[in-house]
Order: C-alpha cells, then structure tokens, then sequence
C-alpha cells in the first residue's frame, strides 16, 4: 500500500509505509487524468481542445498536442491511436521526434534532416 501526503498543491511525497494525512489505495487500472495538461506552446489542453477525433490533416501543431496528451496523462497511448487512427509506430515516431529535435522535428519535409543529425550527435 502507499501512502501519500496532502498538501494545498495536491498530494506530494507518494511513499511507502505510515502516512500522517491521506492513504491512497493503488488499483491495477484505476485512471487518475488530469483535468489539463501544458500543450506544446505553453498553452493549457483538454479533452475538447485536443484535435478533432478523426483528424487526418496533421500539420506540425495538432501532432505535438497529441504526444503532449499522452506524456501529460492526458490520452493514453492506445487510446490516442485509436481517436486519430494512428499506427503505435507512427505515434512512436512523433514522440521521438518531438523527444529528439522538438517541434520542428515533427516537419514531415525535415524529418531525414534531424534523423541525420540525430544519428551524428550519438557518435560524439
């Protein structure tokens, strides 16, 4: 069981063993979302600001808002596949795009650019 503390800002110091304010109970696929998460521009996202389900135009912007979704706890992996009819690689690849180069990685037109660059900044 863990044990975690109350504070004003939200629980903080999750621990095993005594707690002096409130007990959480971890359940094997319970969801705790957050309400919002901070977007690729700084700007707060939500379920209803995400990019539409079915969305199949993806400029730069609604593809760094997905993967912010689902870093933030937001969406889940499989759950952002399957609004946006994703394969897991193609999300897999935006995540290592935006992990790697930010949002321009995520430019379909310089995607081999920041592989390559990617690749020369392992060897050293």
């Amino acid at each position: 069981m863990f044990k975690a503390e109350l504070h004003k800002g939200g629980i903080d110091n999750i621990k095993q063993g005594p707690a002096p304010l409130i007990e959480v109970v971890m359940i094997e696929n319970q969801k705790i979302r957050p309400a919002q998460v901070v977007g690729p521009l700084g700007e707060p996202l939500t379920l209803d600001s995400l990019p539409a389900a079915g969305t199949t135009r993806w400029v730069v912007r609604r593809k760094a808002e997905v993967v912010a979704a689902v870093n933030g706890g937001l969406l889940s992996v499989d759950e952002a596949c399957e609004r946006y009819s994703l394969t897991l690689e193609e999300f897999a690849g935006w995540q290592r795009a935006v992990d790697r180069a930010g949002m321009p990685g995520l430019r379909v037109t310089r995607i081999q650019h920041y592989k390559t660059l990617y690749e020369r900044q392992q060897r050293y």
